[in-house]
Order: C-alpha cells, then sequence, then structure tokens
C-alpha cells in the first residue's frame, strides 16, 4: 500500500519545484540561490530546508516525481516482449511523457545542460529495455552482451525524445512515430 503524504508537504513541494522551474527558465541552475527560490515561491528560508538540504536535493527530487511517474507508464506496456511493437510503444510511451511534462523539461535544456536529467532519463529506459530483454531467448542464443543492446537501443530512444523535445516545431508526434517505425525492422 502507498504511505500517505501530509497535504501540506505535497503543496509544498509542488511550490518548490514550480519555483525552480520558473527560475530554470531564466538562468542556470548553478547560478540559482536558494533565496532565489524562496523568494520566487514566497516561502521563508526555514520552510525550505525543512524539506531540503539544498537546492541539489530539491532537483533530484523534482527528477525522482518524473521518474516515477514515467516507470508507471512504463509498466502498463503490454508489449512484453523485445519486438518492434515493444520499441514502439515505448517510444510512444516517451515522446507523450516528455509532451505532458514539457515545461519540466524545457526549462531544465533551456539553460542547463544538466547531466542529471539525461542520467535520470537512460535509467529509466535501460532498466525496461534490460527487464524486456533479460529473459528473451533469441538474446540468450546470440552472442551479443545484454549490456551492448541495452545501450544501443536506448540511446537510439532517448536521442531521438531529446531531439524532440528540443526541436518539436519540425515533426509533429504522428511524423516522428511514423519515420521511427520504417526505421526499425519488423523482427530485431
Amino acid at each position: 500500500m502507498k504511505e500517505k503524504t501530509d497535504l501540506r508537504i505535497i503543496k509544498t513541494n509542488k511550490i518548490l519545484f514550480d519555483a525552480l522551474l520558473k527560475l530554470m527558465k531564466k538562468k542556470n541552475f548553478e547560478k540559482i540561490k536558494i533565496s532565489d527560490i524562496c523568494e520566487e515561491a514566497l516561502i521563508n528560508r526555514s520552510t525550505f530546508y525543512a524539506h531540503y538540504e539544498d537546492k541539489y536535493e530539491l532537483l533530484v527530487a523534482l527528477f525522482e516525481e518524473q521518474k516515477i511517474s514515467l516507470l508507471e507508464k512504463l509498466e502498463d506496456n503490454e508489449n512484453t516482449n523485445f519486438s518492434k511493437k515493444y520499441f514502439m510503444a515505448l517510444l510512444n510511451i516517451l515522446i507523450n511523457h516528455i509532451d505532458d511534462n514539457r515545461e519540466i523539461y524545457s526549462a531544465i535544456l533551456s539553460n542547463n545542460r544538466n547531466g542529471i536529467l539525461i542520467d535520470f532519463l537512460i535509467d529509466v529506459i535501460e532498466r525496461d529495455v534490460r527487464d524486456k530483454l533479460k529473459n528473451n531467448d533469441d538474446i540468450k542464443k546470440s552472442n551479443l552482451p545484454l549490456d551492448i543492446i541495452v545501450k544501443f537501443y536506448s540511446a537510439g530512444l532517448l536521442n531521438i525524445g531529446i531531439s524532440w523535445l528540443t526541436h518539436k516545431e519540425k515533426y509533429n508526434k504522428e511524423e516522428l512515430l511514423s519515420y521511427i517505425n520504417e526505421l526499425i525492422p519488423e523482427t530485431l
């Protein structure tokens, strides 16, 4: 059973996340001070420190919230076999997640080249791909190491997702997915 969180904590986290994202749209994360976050969120520093040790912990909490959301959506992917259908469903979930959370990802990428974002996305995608591949008979029979296959497909999916986020006006979701559908062979 999921542990209930106090509504005040949820509200404070939301206010702090929103303040951090608003500031990250304007300037680099490294230049943001705790006082800036508190001023933007209209809270006292003591309130901030009651929830977070520093701005890095706040950023990690923001990513953790996104990670949980994405993992939950990936669990709903009914295409459990290592197949073209699985990868198309995974890419669709990733693109929809990015689109639904565009403000967050755009704020992070606009003035920040934050490796934490990339690490978080890689971790989620690799975990899902690895889980699908580890019991695949064709992969077990092949001479290819599992970690190489996971890195290959995960990097491609991640690159497509980030590229689409930063250049959305170039292709809409449907166009992007149709192009990828043509690129991925029927049998992997």
